[in-house]
């Protein structure tokens, strides 16, 4: 019997201006031990069927049809028979594990709260099988973990915790709502290999949403697209990935970045080009320059080096990706070129000047140089401003004496430059799609006509096809505008379509660094090698034989 069964599933908002029908006529099953993949951009109700599976469906949605789990139905199922189902038949994997935990709780005592939820199970009985499963998720030292407060744990590690809370009692059915988005690819692949591990042990079926294909090679079994609310293909994993028969499901499969391999001719010529670009740019003087940066956070025993006598230069019109594990002090390095960390030792000059000296007026100078574009576009908008607001706000602050009328010209400019149409200036952020909002994001960035655009994981929330889309208005935007831009990003895939150059960092140190096609296609180090192994292809056959490849190297190094 099927895990999860939804039949004509249907879901209906009711909003002020009206009802929308957020998915209609879903049918689909998950067999135990086997992973069907749900994909499709936002917006197309992805997430919706899998909370409606759940029956975490927000007050103001009307669910029709059916949804069983396990044998129960959960449309319209009360509140006391979905709290039996949630946690113990049914878990779920969220994409954010900050959101996910309670950050005054130590994590053990949370993960013991879930075991004593769902039976008669002791406070010390409870807190063993806490550590016990922290252990089975690969966290080590797990009796001192549980120990921890989320924000002690790196985002991996987080996850972990999370995924241990969602085998707590066993469940048949698991729901991983992009549970790899915001991690590096080692840390994604290893989190993909423990779910992988816990299904085929223990017969688990798993609901995976997301929009990594990437991952959809690497992990699921079937694969059913989603547009607008339906589903319009549905198979097995090589059938749809590698012979795709709707039109919608092609375009979604060629919005996505490849990573090239050496000896492919096509990115042999793509590297060729961004070569002789970035050698001709090195003539001229660096917009940013970091020399022998180092930075140290703490003091004595528990001081942090997050930065270890690092080089980084880039020059204008020239994009440089900066790549590494979580904690390789990628974001630091950013944070100092944008003047908000300040190095311990070594010199970091901006424009030509020295940004450690500088002060007050002349400051404020060389920082209105510099756009910044983060990775959440929804916590660097203010939900209480209109999209114009959030958009003229630097200019209020470097651009005092601008009349109104000069500024929302302005405003206009910059809409137009990343294609949005003018009209979307008086909404709220909230009002806008994940791709219009990080589009706005980039507006506002470029409203000061800056030199120095850090743009610090500016697509890993976005589906793919709206991915290509603010990959192209940035480059497009780059060519007119020809900005210096330093890129973070954990997508190599993506690193490597967009950057001229790379560095790659490990632990604070700068492990190596070069043109993309050298330091991509060509690694020197044993650690890029590593990092590229890891980056999962949406072709599921040539996936599967890397993830065999990976482990067996990863199995001769331990020995």
């Amino acid at each position: 019997m099927s895990i999860l069964t939804t039949t004509d599933l249907g879901v209906t908002f009711s909003t002020e201006s009206g009802t929308v029908d957020a998915v209609r006529g879903v049918s689909l099953h998950v067999e135990p031990g086997e992973t069907l993949a749900l994909v499709g951009e936002s917006g197309s109700g992805k997430s919706t069927v899998a909370l409606a599976a759940m029956g975490l469906l927000s007050g103001n949605a009307t669910a029709t049809g059916s949804a069983v789990v396990d044998g129960h139905e959960v449309v319209d199922a009360g509140e006391p028979e979905l709290r039996k189902l949630r946690g113990s038949t049914v878990s779920m994997v969220f994409q954010e594990p900050a959101t996910a935990l309670d950050p005054l709780t130590r994590v053990g005592a949370q993960i013991a709260e879930v075991v004593r939820n769902h039976g008669e199970v002791s406070a010390s009985d409870a807190a063993a099988r806490a550590v016990e499963l922290l252990g089975r998720v690969g966290i080590p030292e797990p009796a001192a973990r549980a120990r921890a407060f989320p924000f002690q744990l790196s985002g991996g590690q987080r996850q972990r915790v999370v995924i241990a809370m969602a085998i707590a009692n066993s469940p048949k059915l698991l729901i991983a709502d992009e549970p790899t988005t915001a991690l590096d690819v080692t840390v994604q692949a290893e989190i993909l290999e423990l779910l992988r591990r816990l299904a085929a042990d223990t017969g688990t079926g798993v609901l995976l949403v997301t929009h990594n294909m990437g991952v959809v090679a690497d992990f699921a079994d079937r694969v059913a697209v989603m547009l607008q609310g339906e589903i319009v293909e549905t198979g097995s994993v090589e059938d749809v990935l590698l012979r795709p028969e709707h039109d919608y499901t092609k375009r979604l499969l060629a919005a996505v970045p490849r990573l090239a391999v050496a000896g492919a001719p096509a990115a042999a010529a793509a590297a060729a080009v961004t070569t002789s670009a970035s050698d001709g740019r090195r003539d001229t003087a660096p917009v940013v320059d970091l020399r022998d940066v180092s930075v140290t956070f703490g003091r004595g025993a528990r001081a942090v080096h997050a930065l270890r006598g690092i080089d980084i230069a880039v020059h204008a019109g020239e994009t440089v990706g900066l790549v590494g594990e979580s904690g390789s002090g990628k974001s630091t390095a950013a944070r100092v070129a944008l003047g908000l960390v300040k190095p311990t030792s070594g010199s970091v000059h901006l424009f030509g000047s020295d940004l450690r000296t500088a002060r007050g007026r002349d400051r404020r100078a060389l920082r209105s140089g510099i756009g910044v574009v983060l990775q959440d576009p929804v916590a660097s908008l203010d939900a209480r401003m209109s999209v114009a607001e959030c958009i003229a706000e630097p200019l209020a602050v470097h651009r005092r004496g601008m009349s109104s009328a000069d500024r929302r010209k302005r405003i206009d400019e910059v809409l137009d430059a990343v294609r949005l149409p003018t009209a979307l200036a008086s909404r709220a952020p909230r009002e806008l799609s994940g791709g219009q909002r990080q589009r706005v994001s980039l507006a506002r960035a470029l409203v000061l006509a800056p030199r120095l655009l850090v743009a610090d994981e500016p697509t890993s929330a976005l589906d793919v096809s709206v991915q290509e889309t603010v990959l192209e208005v940035l480059r497009e935007l780059q060519g007119d505008l020809g900005f210096a831009c330093l890129f973070v990003s954990h997508d190599l895939a993506v690193v490597q379509q967009f950057a001229e150059r790379v560095v790659v960092m490990r632990q604070g140190v700068v492990e190596e660094q070069g043109t993309t096609d050298t330091t991509l296609m060509h690694p020197t180090t044993d650690y890029t090698r590593r990092l590229l192994a890891a980056v999962p292809v949406p072709d599921p056959i040539v996936q599967r034989q890397r993830r065999t490849e990976r482990l067996a190297t990863l199995a001769a190094v331990t020995a």
